[in-house]
Protein backbone atom coordinates (compact mmCIF):
# COMPACT_ATOMS: atom_id res chain seq x y z
CA UNK A 1 0.00 0.00 0.00
CA UNK A 2 1.64 3.26 -1.29
CA UNK A 3 -0.70 5.89 0.79
CA UNK A 4 -1.84 5.36 4.24
CA UNK A 5 -5.14 4.77 6.02
CA UNK A 6 -7.21 7.95 7.51
CA UNK A 7 -9.45 6.93 10.60
CA UNK A 8 -10.55 8.86 13.60
CA UNK A 9 -10.90 8.50 17.60
CA UNK A 10 -13.12 10.79 19.61
CA UNK A 11 -11.38 12.24 22.31
CA UNK A 12 -12.04 14.16 25.75
CA UNK A 13 -11.15 18.41 26.15
CA UNK A 14 -13.14 20.78 28.59
CA UNK A 15 -15.55 21.69 26.10
CA UNK A 16 -17.26 18.59 24.93
CA UNK A 17 -15.45 15.75 22.13
CA UNK A 18 -13.60 16.55 19.26
CA UNK A 19 -11.91 13.95 16.64
CA UNK A 20 -8.36 13.19 16.55
CA UNK A 21 -7.41 11.93 12.56
CA UNK A 22 -4.85 9.19 12.17
CA UNK A 23 -2.82 8.05 9.43
CA UNK A 24 -2.07 4.12 9.64
CA UNK A 25 0.18 2.24 7.45
CA UNK A 26 0.80 -1.62 7.50
CA UNK A 27 -1.41 -4.50 8.92
CA UNK A 28 -4.11 -3.72 10.90
CA UNK A 29 -3.86 -6.87 12.60
CA UNK A 30 0.13 -6.32 13.26
CA UNK A 31 0.04 -6.13 17.63
CA UNK A 32 3.43 -4.21 16.95
CA UNK A 33 2.74 -0.82 17.08
CA UNK A 34 5.01 2.43 15.72
CA UNK A 35 3.41 5.98 16.74
CA UNK A 36 5.14 9.09 14.96
CA UNK A 37 4.10 12.33 16.93
CA UNK A 38 4.64 15.63 14.50
CA UNK A 39 6.01 19.02 15.59
CA UNK A 40 4.14 22.19 16.57
CA UNK A 41 2.66 23.50 13.48
CA UNK A 42 2.95 19.97 10.96
CA UNK A 43 0.76 16.86 10.24
CA UNK A 44 1.00 13.18 10.26
CA UNK A 45 1.34 13.14 6.81
CA UNK A 46 5.53 14.33 7.41
CA UNK A 47 6.26 10.68 8.33
CA UNK A 48 5.24 9.34 5.13
CA UNK A 49 8.47 8.14 4.36
CA UNK A 50 9.96 6.74 7.59
CA UNK A 51 6.18 4.77 7.73
CA UNK A 52 7.00 3.39 4.37
CA UNK A 53 10.18 2.13 5.50
CA UNK A 54 8.93 0.67 8.38
CA UNK A 55 5.68 -0.91 7.85
CA UNK A 56 6.54 -4.17 7.29
CA UNK A 57 7.90 -4.35 10.79
CA UNK A 58 4.76 -2.18 12.37
CA UNK A 59 1.41 -0.88 12.24
CA UNK A 60 2.52 2.82 11.92
CA UNK A 61 -0.03 5.05 13.37
CA UNK A 62 0.51 9.13 12.62
CA UNK A 63 -2.07 11.37 14.37
CA UNK A 64 -2.81 14.66 13.51
CA UNK A 65 -2.77 16.47 16.64
CA UNK A 66 -5.66 18.17 17.66
CA UNK A 67 -5.78 21.58 15.87
CA UNK A 68 -3.97 20.35 12.68
CA UNK A 69 -4.21 18.48 9.65
CA UNK A 70 -7.55 16.17 9.11
CA UNK A 71 -8.17 16.85 13.38
CA UNK A 72 -11.04 18.96 14.73
CA UNK A 73 -9.90 22.69 16.04
CA UNK A 74 -10.79 23.03 20.07
CA UNK A 75 -13.10 25.77 20.71
CA UNK A 76 -11.02 27.11 23.56
CA UNK A 77 -7.70 27.88 22.16
CA UNK A 78 -6.39 27.90 25.48
CA UNK A 79 -6.91 23.81 24.88
CA UNK A 80 -3.97 23.48 22.68
CA UNK A 81 -1.10 22.54 24.99
CA UNK A 82 0.88 18.85 25.87
CA UNK A 83 -1.16 17.88 28.90
CA UNK A 84 -4.43 17.82 26.57
CA UNK A 85 -2.41 16.17 23.67
CA UNK A 86 -1.45 13.41 25.93
CA UNK A 87 -4.59 12.77 27.07
CA UNK A 88 -5.53 12.49 23.70
CA UNK A 89 -2.60 10.19 22.88
CA UNK A 90 -3.53 7.84 25.95
CA UNK A 91 -7.22 7.91 24.24
CA UNK A 92 -5.98 6.94 20.60
CA UNK A 93 -3.37 4.05 22.46
CA UNK A 94 -6.63 2.35 24.04
CA UNK A 95 -7.76 2.18 20.62
CA UNK A 96 -4.73 0.27 18.90
CA UNK A 97 -4.38 -1.81 22.03
CA UNK A 98 -0.87 -2.57 21.09
CA UNK A 99 1.31 -5.64 22.51
CA UNK A 100 4.19 -3.73 21.62
CA UNK A 101 4.62 -0.10 21.57
CA UNK A 102 7.42 2.54 20.41
CA UNK A 103 7.47 6.17 19.88
CA UNK A 104 8.96 8.61 17.43
CA UNK A 105 8.55 12.22 18.27
CA UNK A 106 10.06 14.90 16.19
CA UNK A 107 10.06 18.37 18.45
CA UNK A 108 6.36 18.94 20.08
CA UNK A 109 5.43 15.23 19.32
CA UNK A 110 8.56 14.12 21.26
CA UNK A 111 7.45 16.38 24.47
CA UNK A 112 3.78 14.52 23.95
CA UNK A 113 5.72 11.24 24.25
CA UNK A 114 7.95 12.13 27.08
CA UNK A 115 4.69 12.84 29.17
CA UNK A 116 3.26 9.21 27.79
CA UNK A 117 6.27 7.78 28.62
CA UNK A 118 6.84 9.24 32.04
CA UNK A 119 3.49 7.73 33.40
CA UNK A 120 3.55 5.23 35.38
CA UNK A 121 2.50 1.67 34.07
CA UNK A 122 3.44 3.77 30.31
CA UNK A 123 2.93 0.93 27.41
CA UNK A 124 5.52 2.55 25.54
CA UNK A 125 8.57 0.01 25.10
CA UNK A 126 11.35 2.69 22.77
CA UNK A 127 11.26 6.38 22.47
CA UNK A 128 12.94 8.56 19.66
CA UNK A 129 13.07 12.16 21.43
CA UNK A 130 13.47 13.75 17.99
CA UNK A 131 15.18 17.21 18.34
CA UNK A 132 13.59 17.76 21.29
CA UNK A 133 14.64 18.03 25.20
CA UNK A 134 13.16 18.93 29.08
CA UNK A 135 15.44 22.52 28.15
CA UNK A 136 14.25 24.55 25.04
CA UNK A 137 16.00 27.51 24.06
CA UNK A 138 14.09 30.89 24.15
CA UNK A 139 15.94 32.15 20.68
CA UNK A 140 13.84 28.85 18.98
CA UNK A 141 10.71 29.69 20.66
CA UNK A 142 11.63 33.41 19.60
CA UNK A 143 12.00 32.11 16.39
CA UNK A 144 8.76 29.76 15.92
CA UNK A 145 6.82 32.65 17.51
CA UNK A 146 7.62 35.14 14.37
CA UNK A 147 5.56 32.96 11.99
CA UNK A 148 3.39 30.69 14.01
CA UNK A 149 -0.40 31.66 13.87
CA UNK A 150 -0.40 33.94 10.81
CA UNK A 151 -2.25 32.63 7.94
CA UNK A 152 -0.37 33.40 4.81
CA UNK A 153 -2.18 32.82 1.41
CA UNK A 154 -0.59 30.80 -1.60
CA UNK A 155 -1.59 30.62 -4.97
CA UNK A 156 -0.20 27.39 -5.65
CA UNK A 157 1.59 24.72 -4.30
CA UNK A 158 5.17 25.70 -5.52
CA UNK A 159 4.37 29.48 -3.68
CA UNK A 160 3.49 26.95 -0.30
CA UNK A 161 6.35 25.02 -0.91
CA UNK A 162 8.64 28.30 -1.22
CA UNK A 163 7.27 30.33 1.81
CA UNK A 164 7.63 27.02 4.17
CA UNK A 165 11.35 26.63 3.15
CA UNK A 166 11.45 30.22 3.95
CA UNK A 167 10.72 29.61 7.51
CA UNK A 168 12.15 25.63 7.52
CA UNK A 169 15.94 26.16 7.00
CA UNK A 170 16.76 24.32 10.04
CA UNK A 171 15.44 20.92 8.62
CA UNK A 172 18.74 20.70 6.25
CA UNK A 173 18.68 19.72 2.51
CA UNK A 174 16.18 18.68 0.84
CA UNK A 175 15.13 17.93 -2.80
CA UNK A 176 12.40 19.79 -4.61
CA UNK A 177 10.32 16.46 -4.86
CA UNK A 178 11.08 15.74 -1.43
CA UNK A 179 10.07 19.33 0.22
CA UNK A 180 6.38 19.35 -2.17
CA UNK A 181 5.94 15.73 -0.37
CA UNK A 182 6.01 17.46 2.49
CA UNK A 183 4.29 20.89 1.91
CA UNK A 184 1.13 19.18 -0.02
CA UNK A 185 -0.41 17.89 3.22
CA UNK A 186 0.25 21.04 5.14
CA UNK A 187 -2.21 22.79 2.44
CA UNK A 188 -6.21 23.07 2.50
CA UNK A 189 -7.89 24.89 -0.41
CA UNK A 190 -10.05 27.73 0.42
CA UNK A 191 -12.54 29.90 -1.72
CA UNK A 192 -13.81 33.58 -0.79
CA UNK A 193 -13.92 37.18 -1.48
CA UNK A 194 -10.16 37.06 -3.15
CA UNK A 195 -11.12 33.76 -5.08
CA UNK A 196 -9.77 30.35 -4.85
CA UNK A 197 -5.98 29.93 -2.98
CA UNK A 198 -4.56 27.88 0.09
CA UNK A 199 -3.64 28.16 3.51
CA UNK A 200 -1.73 26.29 6.21
CA UNK A 201 -3.77 23.62 7.51
CA UNK A 202 -3.54 24.01 11.51
CA UNK A 203 -5.96 26.39 13.76
CA UNK A 204 -3.82 29.60 14.07
CA UNK A 205 -4.82 30.19 17.18
CA UNK A 206 -2.47 26.94 18.32
CA UNK A 207 -0.20 30.38 19.06
CA UNK A 208 -2.42 31.76 21.69
CA UNK A 209 -0.76 29.21 24.38
CA UNK A 210 2.19 29.69 23.27
CA UNK A 211 2.26 33.54 22.88
CA UNK A 212 0.76 33.85 26.59
CA UNK A 213 3.84 31.23 28.22
CA UNK A 214 5.52 34.16 31.08
CA UNK A 215 9.81 33.56 31.75
CA UNK A 216 8.10 31.92 35.10
CA UNK A 217 6.03 29.37 33.24
CA UNK A 218 8.88 28.68 31.12
CA UNK A 219 11.00 28.18 33.70
CA UNK A 220 8.36 25.75 35.68
CA UNK A 221 7.36 23.74 32.92
CA UNK A 222 11.12 23.11 32.78
CA UNK A 223 11.80 21.47 35.71
CA UNK A 224 8.70 19.60 35.43
CA UNK A 225 9.65 18.52 32.06
CA UNK A 226 13.34 16.80 33.61
CA UNK A 227 11.61 15.51 35.97
CA UNK A 228 8.99 13.54 34.05
CA UNK A 229 12.52 12.45 32.09
CA UNK A 230 13.89 11.46 34.93
CA UNK A 231 10.85 8.80 35.32
CA UNK A 232 10.70 7.72 31.79
CA UNK A 233 12.04 3.67 31.75
CA UNK A 234 11.56 3.39 27.90
CA UNK A 235 15.22 2.77 26.00
CA UNK A 236 15.51 5.96 24.61
CA UNK A 237 17.28 7.06 21.59
CA UNK A 238 17.72 11.40 21.40
CA UNK A 239 18.34 12.71 17.51
CA UNK A 240 19.40 15.99 17.09
CA UNK A 241 20.31 18.16 14.43
CA UNK A 242 24.15 19.67 15.20
CA UNK A 243 23.27 22.99 14.29
CA UNK A 244 19.71 22.57 16.24
CA UNK A 245 18.58 26.06 17.94
CA UNK A 246 16.18 24.15 20.28
CA UNK A 247 17.96 21.59 21.71
CA UNK A 248 21.61 22.38 22.72
CA UNK A 249 24.32 19.61 22.49
CA UNK A 250 24.80 20.40 26.34
CA UNK A 251 21.30 19.96 27.30
CA UNK A 252 21.28 16.51 24.30
CA UNK A 253 24.55 15.10 26.99
CA UNK A 254 22.53 15.34 30.18
CA UNK A 255 20.20 13.39 28.62
CA UNK A 256 22.70 10.90 27.88
CA UNK A 257 23.61 10.69 31.95
CA UNK A 258 19.91 10.93 33.65
CA UNK A 259 16.64 9.60 33.66
CA UNK A 260 16.67 6.83 30.92
CA UNK A 261 20.37 7.59 30.11
CA UNK A 262 19.43 7.82 25.86
CA UNK A 263 21.71 6.92 23.35
CA UNK A 264 22.62 10.23 21.25
CA UNK A 265 22.90 10.59 17.51
CA UNK A 266 23.62 13.98 15.82
CA UNK A 267 23.13 14.66 12.01
CA UNK A 268 25.01 17.06 11.00
CA UNK A 269 24.59 19.92 8.38
CA UNK A 270 20.78 19.92 10.20
CA UNK A 271 19.24 22.36 12.54
CA UNK A 272 15.80 21.72 14.05
CA UNK A 273 14.89 19.65 13.20
CA UNK A 274 15.81 16.10 10.96
CA UNK A 275 12.44 15.53 9.00
CA UNK A 276 13.55 11.43 8.89
CA UNK A 277 13.61 11.60 5.14
CA UNK A 278 17.09 11.15 3.98
CA UNK A 279 17.87 7.35 4.27
CA UNK A 280 20.77 7.89 6.68
CA UNK A 281 18.50 9.34 9.17
CA UNK A 282 15.93 6.66 8.59
CA UNK A 283 18.68 3.84 9.05
CA UNK A 284 19.18 5.48 12.42
CA UNK A 285 15.65 5.06 13.40
CA UNK A 286 15.25 1.84 12.02
CA UNK A 287 18.40 0.27 13.93
CA UNK A 288 17.37 1.91 17.33
CA UNK A 289 13.66 0.44 16.83
CA UNK A 290 14.57 -2.81 15.11
CA UNK A 291 17.18 -4.13 17.49
CA UNK A 292 16.87 -6.38 20.27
Amino acid sequence: MSEPRLDFVQCLDGQGLHRMAYWEWGDPHNPKVLVCVHGLSRQGRDFDTLARALRKDYRVVCPDVVGRGRSDWLGDPMGYQIPAYVADMVTLLARLRAQTLDWVGTSMGGLIGLGVASLSGSPIRKLVLNDVGPTIEAQALQRIGSYLGRVPRFGSLEEAADYFWSISQGFGPHSREQWLALTEPMLRPVTDTHGRAFVPHYDPRIAVPFHAVTPEAAAAAQAALWQRYDAVRARTLVLRGEQSDLLTRETALEMTRRGPHARLHEFPGVGHAPTLVAPEQIAVVQEFLLSA
